[in-house]
C-alpha cells in the first residue's frame, strides 16, 4: 500500500489523528492508488493513430521560480507519411517551441522540448493536443508538488502465539517519495512494533518488527497508525497497516515413556524403586505439547520440598521449549543419601498461559547392604599354650549393594584372636569367606565378642571362644552351651528381683549352690540393666567407651558392666588438650575397676614386638577395687606411626583355682581393650602427608530427636600408614553432642576405618550442621566431617485449606471431593483420619489412615451421603506421629467439612422421540438428550420396555430381543446440565417400534432408591429398502405406445407391489449383490417374478428403449442393482470349465454378446427422495423371441427376478402384439338402454399392415345363451391396422344380470396367427357413481403425473392425464395445459397429433403447434367434445417437440440436396464408364433392403461376435457367412447413391385423455348439480353435430348472422375486449353493480325449453345480439391471460384480496345516476 501527503499548506501539531469515518479513510486509498497508477503509466509508451509517444509528462522535483525542460519524442511507426498539426498548451506555465505542422516520414523521430516555469509551490496540468488525418491525440503535462509517501503493506499476519508468550515477524517500510520522511509509530497492546520512530531518506526502507504479546486466548485485529512528514510533531499524512494475530493456550502434558496408555493416573509419577547406596539411577520423562502453539517451560522443584542436605533428584533440563505436537526429553537422575529411607521430591512445570500446575512426583528408597555371618559363635575348643588354630566364617551379603566391612580386632599380635583380612568389601549377592586364628598365650578360656562394622549398616557381632591348657595348669574347657546358659542367665536377672549382683551371683547360681551369699551393705547396688542392648550399635557403644559413655552412667547401667577401663584410648606424641596425658612422656597409665562382687583375675595379652607394652601384664582384683596398669610406648623404628588395640582378660580367681574340686560350669571371662597410638617423628621431623577420604563427606541424622547413628568410611588412599583422632578444640558444646567410635586409631595404606556416629538431634542445632575436626598423621592436617542434627517436630498440611466444600449432592446418592495432605518435615509420619461416630453415616474419606514420607502429598479421597435435605457441617480431625515413635506424642489438625443434599430428577429433553424409518438389520446410532433441571448431580439406571405397535403378531414381543440398545444403562449427569444419551437401533421386523425408557435413581450403593418413572418415549419404524417406479416413456421401436400401454408392458404395478412389500427371508440370503454361485444360470431365491415385455418391432428397425424413473419414496438410501446372470457367477480359472454348454448357456451368451438386451446403469444408490431414471434397451437384430432372465436386486430388500421378452419379426411378416390375452370391460348396470361403447385396442408392431377379423361366432352364441340378447357386440369386427398404429376395436357390453361373463374371442389375422382373446365384464344393479369409481382403466391403475423431466427431455408437459369424468353426451369441455421448456439454450418446435376415433375429431388443442423459446411457458387449451351416444374415452394425444437447431441443419441439408439434384437434371449424361461410377445418384426415399441369405446354423461351442445395430439389414447376413457377389455390388451401389435428408426424429410426449359420456337422462338424473354448466352446449353441439354438412352449416349461418370466422371475428374479439377493459375501469360503472346488487331481483330468464325453438316464420330481421360463442372467447381469452401470468409469476391468485377506495362520486356520475333514478320513478 502506498501512502501518500499532498496539499501545499503544512498541517499544524495536533493530537494523534484518527479517521472519522471509513469514507474518508476510503478516499484516500483512492487517491493513493490513483497517483500510483499516473507514475507509473508516465513512464510507458503508447500508440495513437501509428505514432508512438509517451501519454504524459510528469515534473515532479521542481521548485518556483526556475525553468525545467523535459523532451516529448514522437516516433511514426505507421507505413505512410504522416503530417501533424500542433496546438500547444493553453497555460503560461507550459510552452513549446516548434513549428505549428510537423512531417514524419516512416520510422522517423521528432523531438519536442517542453518548457515548464511554475510561478508558486502549486500542481499544474495542461496538455498538447496533436492532430492528424485519422484524428486527435493529447498528451497530458503534469507538474506534482513533491509529497511524503510510505509504502506499508495492507496487512500483516502473526504467527500463532501462545497465551503470556511471544512472537514477532519483520515488514518494510519504504520512503517512495523524494523527500526525507519523518514517522511515528502508534500501536496498542499486546502488538509492540519497533521502532516506534525514525528518519528515512528518499528511496530507503527499513525493517519494522511487530512483537505479538497475548495476554488472552482469542483473535487479534488492531489498526496501527504511523504518521508521517517533514516532523514528527509536524506530521502531514498517516498510513495504516491490519495487524492480525491468533492466540490460543499452551498446554503441556507429561507423561512417563515406561507407562503404557490407559493406565496413566492423575498425577504423574517418576518411581525409581530401590536403590543401592552411593549408586546413581536415571529416569527418563517426556514433556509433550499438544497444543498448536510453541510452549516455553521451566523445570523447577518445589521450594519447601527440598532437603537440608540438598537434592537427590537431579534434573538435566531447567527451562525449555516445545514445539506444537513435538516433546522434549528429560533426564532425573536419583542420588540416594540416607539408607533405609523413601525420599520424594516434585517436579513442577511451569510455563506461561498454564491454567494450572503440573507436578510431576519423584519417588525413591535408598537400600543398603544386608550382611549376615554364616555363624554367630565360633568354638576353638582347647589349644595348647603357644599353639594356635584356624577356623573359617561366612560373611553373607545378600543385597544387591555393595557392603563394606571391618572387623574391631588387633590383628597385629595384641589379641590372642585374629581374622583376616580384617576389612574389605564383599560384592552383591556373594560372601567372602575369613579365616579366625585363636593363638592363647595364657592358660584360661577366653571369650570375646567381636563386632564387624559395616558401613551404612549395624553391626554384626562374633562370638569367638576357645580354652587353653599348659601342662600345669588346665581351666575348665568353655563350650558354646555354657555361653547360651550364660546369656539366658543375664536375661532372667535383668527381670527378676533377686538383689544379688556381679559376677559372683552369676557364678553360684550357674553352679547351683544352696544359697546365694549376699553383698555387703556398703557395696552400692546397681540396676539391673541388661547385659546385652537392645540394638547392635548401642552394645557396640557400651562396649567400646564402657563407663566413659556419658548415657551409660545417665541411665545408671553400671551393673552391665563387669570391668571397666579408663581412659580407653591412649595417645602418644600427639598434641589433644585431654588431661589425661601429656606429650612429654612416653607411657601413660590405665586404670581398671572390678564392677563385680569377686575377685578377678586380670591378664594382658602381651605381644612379642610390639612398640606398646604393659606393666603389670596381670594381677588381681579385689571386688569393687581398681588398679593401675603402665602402657609404655618404645618405638624400635623412628618418624613412622604406630597404632594398637590392647586386650585384656577378667575372670574369676576362685574358678582359676578350684580346679580340683569337682566339676564346674565355667563362666565367660570379660574383654576390655585399650586402643592406643603413637609417633616416632622426630621434632622438627616433617610428618606424612595423609592422602584420605570421608564416605559420606556430611552426615545427615534423622529429624528426630532420640539416639541416632551413621556410619562414616575414612579410607587410606596413600601408600603410608595414617592415624587419625578426634579433635574437639574448634567447636566444644556441638562436638560434644556427637561422639565417634572410634575416635583414634591407625588405618594402613589402602585400608580403611569404618567411624561410628551417635548422638540425639536437637532442634537448637544449626541447620547448615557443625564440622567435625579430624586431625591426621599427629599434624595439623585435618579432615573435616559435616554433621547436621537437627530435630523437627512433624508437620502436615492440608493444602486445600481448613475447609472442605462439596456440591450440593441428592439425598441417597454419594459425592466426592480430592484433598490432599502433605508432610513437611524430614520425619516420616504416620496419620489417621476421626470422624465423629454420628456423622459416620455422611462422610468417610479414603484412606483413612496411612504412612507419609517426608515432603510426600497424599490424596484424600472425601465421600458425602446425605440423608436428609438440609446443610452439614461436620469437623473430622487428622491425628499424625512420627513413625518411628509409638505414638505417644500426637499432633491434631482440624478440618470443616460443609454439604448440602437436595432432592434430583431428570427428564428427557424431548416427550416422544421420533426416530422416523430406520432400515431392517442395520445400526442406527442416535441421541436421546438427558436434561437434569435439579440443583444436584443424579446417578440413575435406565430400563427400556419394548413394544410393537401392529394389530397382529406372530409372536409375543415381549419375547423378543429389544431392538434399543443403550450405550450406557448407568451414568450421572451434573446438575443443570444435559446428557447425550447415546443408543443403537437396529429394528429386526417390519413394523412401528415403541420403547418406553424408565430411570431409578440410584444411591451410594450402585441399588435403585426410588420407583421406576417413565422417561421418553422412542419411537422407530424399521422398514426395508423400497423403490417405486413413477414414470415411464419410451422411444425408438415403441416410442408412440402410450404410458399406460408401457405400464402394461412391464407389469410397473406389480413391480411396484413388489418393491414395496417386505421381501422373503430367502430373499435375505444375500443381503448384497454378490457373486455366490458357480452355474452360469444362478439359482434365484426369490418368487416374485415379472415380466418386461419390450413388444414387438421389425428386424434391423430402431432398438425399444423404454427409461424408468426410479423413486426412493423411503428414508433410508437404496443401494439397487439389476443382475445378470454373470454378475452372479464366481469367477474361476479357465482350466476348471469343462467346456461343455448347454443350449441355455449359449442362448445366454449370444444375448450378452449381442447386447440384445442393455440396462443403464445396471446398480446405483438412491438418497431419499431421490430420483433415477434407468435406461432399458432391445435391439432387434434377430428374428424370433428372446428372453433374459435379470435379478433386480436391492441390498437389504427385496430380489425381483425380472424375465426380459422381446419379439422381432421379419419385416415382410403381418402381427399384431397384444399387450394382455385378457381384457376387462367397465361393469355396466343391468337394464342400461344406452350401454357405454368401449374400446379394446390393438397395436401393430410389425413393417406391413394387418388385416384382422374378429370371429363373431363365438358372440352369437353369447346372445342365444341369454335369450338372444346382446350381451356383447363389436361394431369393428373387421379392419386393417397401419404399422405403427394402433387400432380402436368398438365394443358394447350390455349385461342382462348381475353377473359376470367372460367369453373368449379368437381373432384373425390375415396371413398370420389366430389369437384367443378373453373378454370380462360384470353387470351390477345398482349403478355407482362417478368415472373414478367405476372406471378400470387409466386413472386408477395408470400412471402419476411426471414431476421431473427425462434425461434429454427439453419440453415438459403439466400434466400427462386428463380425466374429464362423467359429462353428458354431445357435451364440450375445456382444460389449460402448459408446456415449458427446460433448456436454457434450446429452442424447440412442438405439434400436436390429435387421433379422431371413429372419424371424429373429438379433442381439440389450440395452438396445435408453435415453438417455445428457452425457459418459457406456453398455454395450450384442449377442448373436449362427446360424441351423441355414451362412450368411454380413452384418448392418447402425442405432441412431437423437434429442437429448432435440428430443423435448422435438417433445412440446410435439404437444401443442399435440391440443389444438387436441381443441378444434375440440367446437366448431360456421359456414358462414360469411369465417370459413371464416380457420379452419384440422387434418391427421394431408401429402396427396400435386399433380402439377404440365412447363414448356417450355429455350431456347438461357437458364440456370436458382437453386431452394431443398423438401419439396414446387410450386417445380419454377415454373422456366419460371406456376403456373395451381387450383395457386394449392391453395397458398392448404396454408397454411390445419396438419400433425401431425413427430417429429425421428434421427441414424443403423450397425454392421455379420459372420460365416460352418459345420456342426457341418465346424466341428469345422476348427476343433476353438473347438469347446469353442460346445458347451453348440449343445445349447441346437438344442433351442430360432428359431421358438419351443408345444410347445417347454411342453418347455423341464417341464425347467426354474426360472422364468427376470418378478420371480422378478430375485429370483433379486439372491440369487445376493449369495451370490457373501459367498462371494468370505469369506477361508475363498479359503483352501480354494488347498487344493483342490493337490489331485489325483478327480473328472471324464462327456462331454457329441451327443445331447440323453431326459427321465426316472420320475414322480419331478428334483433342484431352478440353471439354466445363470441363472449365465450373473450372471456376464455381473459381467463388464459391471467393463467399466464400466474404461471410466469406476474400474479398471485392466493393472494388476499385488496380493498379499493374509490374516488369520490364526479358531478358526471352524479348526473348518470340521477337519470337512472328518474327513470324508475316512472
Amino acid at each position: 500500500m502506498l501512502a501518500e501527503t499532498r496539499g501545499t499548506g503544512p498541517v499544524g501539531p495536533g493530537p494523534p489523528w484518527r479517521p472519522s469515518t471509513s469514507a474518508k479513510n476510503l478516499g484516500t486509498c483512492q487517491r493513493q492508488q490513483g497517483g500510483k497508477y499516473r507514475r507509473q503509466a508516465s513512464g510507458q509508451k503508447s500508440c495513437f493513430f501509428g505514432l508512438e509517444t509517451r501519454p504524459e509528462l510528469v515534473w515532479e522535483d521542481w521548485d518556483h521560480g526556475r525553468e525545467f525542460t523535459k523532451t516529448l519524442v514522437l516516433k511514426n511507426i505507421h507505413s505512410k507519411l504522416q503530417k501533424l498539426n500542433i496546438r500547444p498548451p493553453v497555460s503560461t506555465v507550459f510552452s513549446v517551441t516548434s513549428p505549428e505542422t510537423i512531417v514524419l516520414s516512416q520510422g522517423t523521430s521528432f523531438l519536442l522540448p517542453v518548457t515548464f516555469r511554475p510561478l508558486q509551490k502549486c500542481e499544474y496540468e495542461d496538455s498538447i493536443e496533436f492532430q492528424c488525418k485519422e484524428g486527435s491525440f493529447q498528451v497530458c503535462l503534469r507538474a506534482i508538488v513533491p509529497c511524503h509517501a510510505l509504502e506499508v503493506p495492507d496487512s500483516v499476519m502473526l504467527p500463532l502465539c501462545a497465551v503470556q508468550h511471544s512472537t514477532h515477524t519483520t515488514f518494510l517500510l519504504r520512503n517512495s517519495s523524494k523527500l526525507q520522511t519523518c514517522f511515528q509509530w502508534e500501536c496498542a497492546a499486546p502488538f509492540q512494533l519497533s521502532p516506534e520512530q525514525g528518519l528515512l531518506k528518499p528511496g530507503n526502507e527499513c525493517h519494522i518488527t511487530v512483537v505479538f504479546q497475548p495476554q488472552e486466548a482469542q483473535l487479534y485485529q488492531q489498526q496501527v497508525y504511523c504518521r508521517f512528514g517533514e516532523e514528527v510533531d509536524k506530521a502531514v499524512g498517516y498510513c495504516t497497516v491490519l495487524l492480525q494475530a491468533l492466540a490460543k493456550y499452551p498446554y503441556l502434558q507429561l507423561r512417563n515413556p515406561s507407562i503404557k496408555e490407559g493406565e496413566e493416573h492423575s498425577d504423574p509419577v517418576l518411581c525409581f524403586g530401590c536403590v543401592a547406596i552411593g549408586k546413581s539411577l536415571q529416569k527418563h520423562f517426556d514433556i509433550i505439547n499438544p497444543s498448536p502453539v510453541t510452549a516455553s517451560f521451566s523445570l523447577s522443584q518445589l521450594s519447601n520440598g527440598i532437603p537440608l542436605c540438598g537434592s537427590e533428584f537431579t534434573c538435566d533440563i531447567s527451562r525449555g521449549k516445545v514445539a506444537p505436537g513435538g516433546m522434549v526429553h528429560a533426564t532425573v537422575t536419583y542420588s540416594p543419601a540416607a539408607v533405609d529411607t523413601v525420599s520424594v521430591e516434585y517436579l513442577s512445570l511451569k510455563y506461561k498461559g498454564a491454567l494450572n500446575e503440573t507436578l510431576l512426583k519423584l519417588t525413591g528408597k535408598c537400600i543398603g547392604p544386608t550382611v549376615s555371618l554364616s555363624s554367630s559363635v565360633l568354638d576353638f575348643g582347647c589349644v595348647e599354650e603357644g599353639g594356635s588354630i584356624v577356623q573359617t566364617v561366612e560373611l553373607v551379603n545378600s543385597s544387591p549393594v555393595e557392603a563394606c566391612y571391618q572387623w574391631d580386632i588387633d590383628c597385629c599380635g595384641n589379641s590372642v584372636f585374629h581374622i583376616l583380612p580384617a576389612s574389605g568389601t564383599v560384592l552383591p549377592h556373594s560372601h567372602a569367606t575369613l579365616k579366625a586364628v585363636y593363638r592363647p598365650m595364657h592358660p584360661m578360656a577366653h571369650y570375646r565378642r567381636v563386632p564387624c562394622l559395616i558401613l551404612y549398616r549395624d553391626p554384626v557381632f562374633l562370638d569367638l571362644i576357645g580354652t587353653c591348657h599348659s601342662e600345669l595348669q588346665q581351666p575348665a574347657i568353655l563350650k558354646p552351651e555354657h555361653l547360651v546358659e550364660y546369656k539366658l542367665h543375664w536375661h532372667h536377672r535383668e527381670h527378676s528381683s533377686d538383689t544379688l549382683s556381679g559376677m559372683q551371683q552369676d557364678h553360684i547360681a550357674m553352679n547351683q549352690q544352696e544359697s546365694p551369699t549376699p553383698l555387703d551393705e556398703s557395696n552400692p547396688r546397681v540396676d539391673s540393666a541388661p547385659v546385652l542392648s537392645t540394638t547392635p550399635m548401642g552394645e557396640l557403644y557400651q562396649t567400646s567407651l564402657g563407663c566413659m559413655d556419658p548415657l551409660s552412667s545417665q541411665r545408671s547401667s553400671l551393673s552391665s558392666l563387669h570391668v571397666s577401663v579408663e581412659p580407653n584410648e591412649l595417645l602418644f606424641n600427639h598434641k589433644i588438650t585431654s588431661s589425661l596425658c601429656t606429650s612429654s612422656v612416653s607411657s601413660q597409665s590405665v586404670s581398671l575397676k572390678n564392677h563385680t562382687g569377686g575377685k578377678l583375675s586380670l591378664v594382658w595379652t602381651v605381644a612379642q614386638d610390639s612398640p606398646f607394652s604393659i606393666s603389670p601384664s596381670s594381677c588381681d582384683l579385689a571386688p569393687l577395687k581398681s588398679t593401675s596398669f603402665r602402657v609404655t610406648y618404645n618405638p624400635k623404628q623412628l618418624n613412622t606411626l604406630h597404632g594398637a588395640q590392647l586386650e585384656c582378660f577378667a575372670y574369676y580367681k576362685m574358678q582359676q583355682d578350684s580346679q580340683g574340686i569337682g566339676e564346674q560350669v565355667p563362666c565367660p571371662p570379660r574383654c576390655v581393650t585399650v586402643r592406643v597410638i603413637g609417633h616416632s617423628f622426630q621434632p622438627g621431623k616433617e610428618h606424612f602427608i595423609p592422602s584420605c577420604t570421608l564416605k559420606p563427606p556430611q552426615v545427615v541424622f534423622p529429624a528426630l530427636s532420640v539416639i541416632s547413628y551413621r556410619t562414616v568410611l575414612l579410607q587410606n588412599n596413600g601408600d603410608l600408614p595414617l592415624t587419625f583422632f578426634l579433635d574437639h578444640s574448634s567447636k566444644v558444646g556441638l562436638a560434644e553432642s556427637v561422639f565417634i567410635v572410634p575416635s583414634c586409631g591407625l588405618i594402613q595404606p589402602g585400608r580403611h576405618q569404618i567411624l561410628t556416629l551417635r548422638t540425639i538431634p536437637t532442634e537448637d542445632c544449626p541447620k547448615q550442621g557443625f564440622n567435625l575436626c579430624l586431625q591426621l598423621n599427629a599434624a595439623k592436617l585435618t579432615k573435616e566431617l559435616t554433621v547436621l542434627c537437627v530435630a523437627e517436630k512433624p508437620r502436615v498440611s492440608l493444602e486445600g485449606g481448613c475447609t472442605l466444600y462439596f456440591q450440593t449432592t441428592a439425598v441417597g446418592s454419594q459425592s466426592q471431593r480430592a484433598h490432599r495432605i502433605r508432610n513437611f518435615s524430614r520425619l516420616p509420619v504416620r496419620f489417621k483420619w476421626s470422624i465423629p461416630e454420628p456423622d459416620q453415616e455422611l462422610i468417610f474419606v479414603e484412606p483413612d489412615a496411612g504412612e507419609l514420607h517426608p515432603n510426600e502429598s497424599s490424596v484424600q479421597t472425601w465421600s458425602f451421603i446425605p440423608l436428609a435435605e438440609k446443610t452439614y457441617t461436620v469437623k473430622p480431625t487428622l491425628t499424625f506421629w512420627p513413625s518411628q515413635t509409638d505414638g505417644s506424642n500426637k499432633s491434631h489438625i482440624s478440618l470443616k467439612v460443609v454439604g448440602k443434599g437436595s432432592m434430583g430428577t431428570i427428564e428427557a429433553e424431548r416427550a416422544v422421540l421420533d426416530v422416523g424409518e430406520a432400515l431392517i438389520g442395520s445400526n442406527r446410532s442416535i441421541e436421546i438428550p438427558l436434561v437434569n433441571n435439579s440443583p444436584c448431580p443424579v446417578s440413575f439406571c435406565l430400563s427400556v420396555e419394548q413394544n410393537i405397535l401392529d394389530g397382529e403378531l406372530s409372536n409375543d414381543p415381549k419375547a423378543e430381543s429389544s431392538a434399543l440398545q443403550l450405550d450406557c444403562m448407568r451414568a450421572t449427569i451434573a446438575s443443570n446440565s444435559t446428557m447425550k444419551l447415546q443408543s443403537t437401533v437396529k429394528p429386526q421386523r417390519r413394523t412401528q417400534y415403541l420403547w418406553t425408557i424408565s430411570y431409578q435413581t440410584l444411591n451410594a450403593n450402585g441399588s435403585a432408591s426410588s420407583s421406576p418413572q417413565a422417561l421418553c418415549e422412542v419411537r422407530v419404524k424399521g422398514v426395508f429398502p423400497t423403490l417405486q417406479v413413477i414414470d415411464a416413456c419410451g422411444g425408438g421401436s415403441v416410442g408412440r405406445l402410450s404410458k399406460v400401454h408401457l405400464w402394461k408392458l412391464f407389469s410397473l404395478h406389480r413391480l411396484n407391489e413388489f418393491l414395496l412389500s417386505s421381501p422373503s427371508p430367502a430373499e435375505l440370503t444375500f443381503r448384497t449383490p454378490t457373486r455366490h454361485s458357480l452355474r452360469s444360470c444362478p439359482s434365484v431365491f426369490t418368487k416374485a417374478v415379472l415380466d418386461f415385455n419390450f413388444s414387438l418391432a421389425p428386424l434391423n428397425s430402431d432398438p425399444s428403449n423404454i427409461v424408468l424413473m426410479f423413486h426412493n419414496p423411503g428414508s433410508v438410501p437404496v443401494d439397487w442393482a439389476f443382475l445378470f446372470p454373470a454378475d452372479q457367477q464366481i469367477e474361476l480359472e479357465y482350466w476348471t470349465e469343462t467346456g461343455e454348454f448347454t443350449s441355455t448357456d449359449l442362448y445366454q451368451m449370444k444375448v450378452q454378446e449381442n447386447q440384445l438386451f442393455s440396462v443403464s446403469p445396471r446398480s446405483g444408490t438412491l438418497l431419499p427422495g431421490q430420483k433415477r431414471a434407468v435406461h432399458f434397451s432391445y435391439r432387434h437384430d434377430f428374428a424370433g423371441t428372446d428372453r433374459f432372465p435379470v435379478v433386480f436386486k436391492l441390498s437389504h430388500g427385496r430380489e425381483i427376478l425380472l424375465s426380459l421378452q422381446g419379439l422381432t419379426v421379419e419385416r415382410d411378416r403381418p402381427y399384431l402384439h397384444f399387450a394382455s390375452y385378457q381384457h376387462v370391460f367397465t361393469s355396466v348396470t343391468i337394464g342400461d338402454c344406452n350401454p357405454p361403447r368401449q374400446v379394446y385396442k390393438l397395436h401393430n408392431g410389425g413393417a406391413v399392415p394387418v388385416h384382422y377379423e374378429v370371429d363373431t361366432g363365438v358372440l352369437s352364441q353369447l346372445h342365444v345363451d341369454n335369450f338372444n340378447h346382446p350381451v356383447l357386440c363389436c361394431l369393428s369386427p373387421v379392419g386393417e391396422v397401419l404399422p405403427g398404429k394402433t387400432a380402436m376395436l368398438e365394443w358394447i357390453f350390455s349385461p342382462l344380470e348381475a353377473k359376470t361373463y367372460h367369453v373368449d374371442v379368437p381373432i384373425h389375422i390375415q396371413d398370420g396367427d389366430t389369437t384367443l382373446v378373453k373378454f370380462k365384464g360384470c353387470g351390477i344393479d345398482t349403478p355407482t357413481l362417478g368415472f373414478l369409481n367405476t372406471q378400470s382403466g387409466s386413472k386408477v391403475s395408470g400412471p402419476c403425473d411426471q414431476k421431473v423431466p427425462f434425461p434429454g427431455q427439453v419440453l415438459f408437459l403439466s400434466e400427462d392425464s386428463v380425466c374429464l369424468g362423467d359429462i353428458p353426451v354431445c357435451s364440450r369441455s375445456s382444460r389449460i395445459l402448459f408446456l415449458t421448456n427446460v433448456s436454457y439454450t434450446d429452442t424447440v418446435h412442438y405439434t400436436w397429433d390429435l387421433p379422431q376415433p371413429g372419424n371424429q375429431q373429438v379433442v381439440q388443442i389450440h395452438p396445435e403447434g408453435g415453438h417455445v423459446r428457452p425457459g418459457e411457458c406456453v398455454l395450450c387449451v384442449l377442448t373436449f367434445t362427446s360424441t351423441d351416444y355414451p362412450t368411454i374415452y380413452q384418448l392418447d394425444l402425442v405432441c412431437q417437440v423437434t429442437r429448432e437447431a435440428a430443423l435448422t441443419l435438417y433445412h440446410e441439408a435439404l437444401q443442399r440436396w435440391e440443389e444438387e439434384r436441381d443441378a444434375q437434371q440440367d446437366e448431360l449424361v456421359v456414358r462414360d464408364k469411369n465417370v459413371t461410377q464416380s457420379q452419384r445418384v440422387l434418391i427421394d426415399k431408401e429402396p427396400l433392403a435386399t433380402p439377404t441369405r440365412k447363414g448356417p446354423p450355429l455350431r456347438k461351442y461357437k458364440t456370436l461376435p458382437p453386431i452394431c445395430a443398423s438401419s439396414s439389414c446387410e450386417t445380419v447376413g454377415s454373422i456366419c457367412t460371406k456376403l456373395t457377389r451381387a450383395e457386394r455390388r449392391a453395397q458398392r451401389a448404396t454408397t454411390r447413391v445419396r438419400k433425401r435428408p431425413v427430417p429429425p426424429q421428434p421427441a414424443l410426449l403423450h397425454l392421455e385423455v379420459t372420460a365416460h359420456s352418459h345420456g342426457r337422462q341418465e346424466y341428469l338424473t345422476h348427476f343433476p348439480d353438473q347438469f347446469s354448466r353442460h346445458n347451453r352446449y348440449l343445445q349447441s353441439v346437438k344442433t351442430q353435430p360432428p359431421q358438419t354438412t351443408c345444410s347445417s352449416a347454411s342453418l347455423d349461418r341464417d341464425r347467426l348472422p354474426t360472422p364468427t370466422r376470418g378478420p371480422e371475428k378478430d375485429i370483433l374479439v379486439h372491440i369487445f375486449a376493449s369495451m370490457l377493459r373501459d367498462i371494468l375501469d370505469d369506477s361508475a360503472f363498479v359503483q352501480s353493480l354494488v347498487t344493483v346488487a342490493s337490489k331485489p331481483i325483478i327480473y328472471r330468464p324464462r327456462e331454457t325449453p329441451s327443445q331447440p325453438p323453431s326459427l321465426p316464420k316472420s320475414s322480419s330481421s331478428p334483433i342484431p345480439r352478440v353471439p354466445a360463442d363470441m363472449s365465450e372467447y373473450v372471456l376464455m381469452n381473459t381467463l388464459q391471460n391471467l393463467m399466464m401470468e400466474a404461471v410466469r409469476g406476474e400474479l398471485v391468485l392466493t393472494s388476499h384480496p385488496r380493498t379499493i377506495i374509490l374516488p369520490p362520486v364526479s358531478t358526471r356520475s352524479r348526473r348518470t345516476s340521477n337519470a337512472m333514478a328518474g327513470e324508475e320513478k316512472p
